[in-house]
Order: C-alpha cells, then structure tokens, then sequence
C-alpha cells in the first residue's frame, strides 16, 4: 500500500535531517541557516518491513523577506492535504513560537493524523521539556534527536501503526500499468483513447488508498489495470504549484503499478520535472516505458531527428539507458496500441525467469575472460549464478569467494552482460554479490 509522511514545520527546526535519517540518504542539504529547503526532496523509507514514502518541506514562515515566501508555504499546504500521516517538527531548545502555534492551528484544521515531533532532544534532561508541546493540541510529543537518531525507533513503530495496512481486492497475476508525466502531457487523453468506446470489458475498483482507482482493460488479447488518480479537483482549489502537485500525485500512482508509462511532451523535450518522476520509477523499481506524445507537432520527424531526441532521452536517464522509447500523438492515435503492447513485453520480462544452466554457460565464460579487478593481491573467482525466484524486479546472484571486494563498476559490467544476452529492455535488475 501507498503511504505519504510529509515533514513540516517553521525554518531551522531539523526538518531536513529528519528526512536524511528516515530515508537513509543524505539527500538533502542541512544547513545552519534558515530557509535552505526549498525545492522538495522526495524519498523512500522502510520500518519494520513496510515501505512508504516521504516528503521533506521547506520552513513555513510569514511576512519574511525571502522572495520564495508565497510558494514556500503553498507547497507546505499541498503536502499536508495529500499526506496520510504528518510529522509537525518542533525545537524543543526554543520552546513554542507564534510560528509552531500558526502551523498546529493550520494541522489542527486538516483533520490528518499529526504526531509532533519534539526535536534536539540531545540528552535525556531535555526530554522533560517537551510536555511543553502538549499546549499545542495534537496530542503527545515524540522527544527525538534527529542527529544522532535517539528516539527515532519510537517515533517510527508509532508510525507504522497509523498507515492503512488492507490490501486491494485486485488479481495479483494482471499486470498493473500506471500513465505518469507532468501536467498537460496528455495523460488523460491516452488513459481515455485506452478505454474508448471500442472496449469490451471497463470496470473500476476502487482501492483502499483514497486516490487509487484501477481500471480493468481486457480487450485485443491484453489484460491488465490501468492505475489512475481519482480525486478530481474542483476548479477554485487549482491554483497551487502544478508541477509539485503532480509530482506528489505521482508518488501514489507509481507506488501502485508494475510497469509505468511516463509521457514526454515532443514540443518541450525532457524537462527537470520529468527527471523527478523518472527518478520516483526508479526508487520504487518500476518497469518502464517512455512515451514521446504530441509528436504530430513536430515538422521534421526523419530517423535523424528521432535518433537525437532518443539520445537525449538515454543520456539523461543513464545509466538506465536500456529503456523502450515510443514516439506517438494521442490526437491522432498514433502508435498508441504499440504503447500497450511494449508495456505488457516490459511486464513480462519483469516477471520471466532465465534459467540457470544457461546464466552460468553464458557468462562465465565472459566472466574468465573479463574477472573481477583484483583488490589488494587477492583474486576474486565467480564460481556460479542464478536468479532469485518470485521477486519484484529481475533478481540475480553471484557466488564468490569474496563478494565485499566486488565493487559497483563491475557489478554495472554484469548488468550489461545480462542485457546484452536477455531481453531486459524496460526493466531495473538487481546484482548481488554473495560468497559460496
């Protein structure tokens, strides 16, 4: 299931390092100074074998002379409508502020589950400090030092217990697809030119996660749920950053589907915002398939012009190249049924097994003739491989005598023997290392 945290709170309070220590990363800049967060930092975190994801917020703040102000605290406000749980991130060296009390009265409106988070709790002496944030309204303070980690184990087992853990009533064996892409890339028209009026069977289910919808297409001998978002805006609520909104809509959709077909827009080439959603596919180790649309646009459409955008597009994903590139116009329905086809080929490479007899007399005669570079003296020798059975993304083992010494070039290299014999055109893979 889809879970969102979302972190907010006033500037300086230790938002960002809450966010490197839950996800792991040191993905976002922590800086003494306030208002370093501006752009939002997305992020995967696991607890206790139950994944979700988690957005780190810029400090909300008013009447400051920061110009970024106004779309600082319009996407704080985004974040807490699409969140299901929100950490309300206090300092618990300063005490409440008129800016902690504007926030919890914002929180206290959401009706979302709040849990306050009482940081800088370096010591034990200051834990007793925190009552104080009972003042608030939102229930117990978690006294936590997002540095050092201390109280964080607490924080997240109370956590876990607030996500929504059911299980869509969905058949497992059918490929779930998800259209992504930023706003006005015809996401819509491609979801609807899939289920016109030539369908045989459409059925909506609606998941347990409240913007999930799953639609069922079964028609020109290919089966599989279509994952939409639900929750239509009204028109006076679409006035907040579009490009963030979709970013976070995004995350649920993905989170949600097997293979994901992200749409490019001809006209505007790969944008920054594109590269956000492509990096979400591959945190969560999605299939997937790019769609260049609107390609009806474009005047010169030679092998030329289609070899550089091609290029262009591998060149920012790398070193993910081995991706399927669709160029298509919805409007004109364009290859639009090859984009379905090449999504259900992603899924099954994603879900086929390579056996082992021929993994081992494939590559390791590649392996003799190009072994592992030695480390200190040492020689590492890869004896045998096989794949892992069942397991979410094409998973492959290989025994040695010493895997620690084998580092992330090598294990590149692997990966590319292995696509370069097997068709894994659209799918991540993992390579381990384990000693025999």
């Amino acid at each position: 299931m889809s879970n969102i945290i979302a972190i907010v709170g006033r500037p300086n309070v230790g938002k960002s390092t809450l966010f490197n220590r839950l996800t792991q990363t040191r993905q976002a800049i922590v800086d003494e100074e306030a208002g370093t967060t501006r752009d939002r930092q997305y992020g995967k975190a696991e607890w206790t074998g139950k994944e979700f994801s988690v957005i780190d917020t810029g400090g909300w703040v008013l009447h400051s002379e920061d110009v970024f102000e106004g779309e600082i605290n319009k996407q704080v406000q985004i974040a807490i409508e699409e969140a299901d749980v929100i950490l309300f991130v206090v300092d618990v060296l300063t005490g409440i502020t008129d800016l902690d009390d504007q926030i919890a009265d914002m929180l206290r409106r959401s009706k979302k589950p709040v849990v306050v988070v009482s940081n800088k709790a370096d010591t034990f002496d200051l834990h007793s400090q925190s009552a104080e944030f009972y003042a608030l309204g939102l229930g117990e303070p978690y006294s936590i030092s997002a540095v050092n980690g201390s109280g964080t184990g607490e924080l997240l087992d109370f956590l876990v217990s607030k996500f929504d853990n059911k299980e869509e009533k969905i058949e497992e064996d059918i490929p779930k697809i998800a259209i992504v892409g930023r706003p006005n890339v015809g996401k819509s028209s491609l979801l609807n030119a899939f289920i016109g009026e030539e369908r045989n069977i459409v059925t909506d289910i609606a998941g347990t996660t409240r913007d999930s919808i799953y639609t069922l297409y079964d028609k020109f001998g290919l089966k599989f749920y279509l994952v939409d978002t639900a929750g239509i805006r009204k028109k006076g609520k679409v006035n907040e950053d579009l490009e963030y909104y979709s970013v976070i809509r995004a995350i649920r959709t993905i989170e949600n589907a097997d293979v994901c077909i992200l749409m490019l827009d001809a006209t505007r080439g790969i944008e920054s915002q594109d590269m956000n959603i492509f990096s979400l596919i591959q945190k969560n180790r999605k299939g997937l398939v790019v769609v260049v649309n609107k390609w009806d646009l474009v005047e010169n459409k030679d092998q030329k012009v289609i070899k550089t955008f091609e290029n262009a597009i591998r060149e920012r994903t790398a070193p993910f190249t081995d991706v399927p590139v669709i160029f298509s116009s919805v409007l004109t329905k364009q290859r639009i049924f090859k984009i379905l086809e090449t999504a259900n080929t992603v899924y099954k490479t994603k879900t086929a097994k390579i056996p082992t007899h021929q993994l081992n007399e494939v590559l390791l005669p590649i392996i003799e003739k190009t072994p592992p570079p030695m480390y200190k003296g040492k020689v590492v020798k890869i004896k045998y491989i096989t794949q892992l059975p069942k397991t979410a993304v094409p998973s492959f083992v290989f025994f040695c005598n010493l895997p620690q010494w084998v580092k992330e070039p090598y294990k590149r290299f692997l990966e590319n023997q292995i696509r370069k014999n097997w068709t894994m055109t659209g799918t991540p893979i993992n390579v381990f290392m384990r000693e025999k």
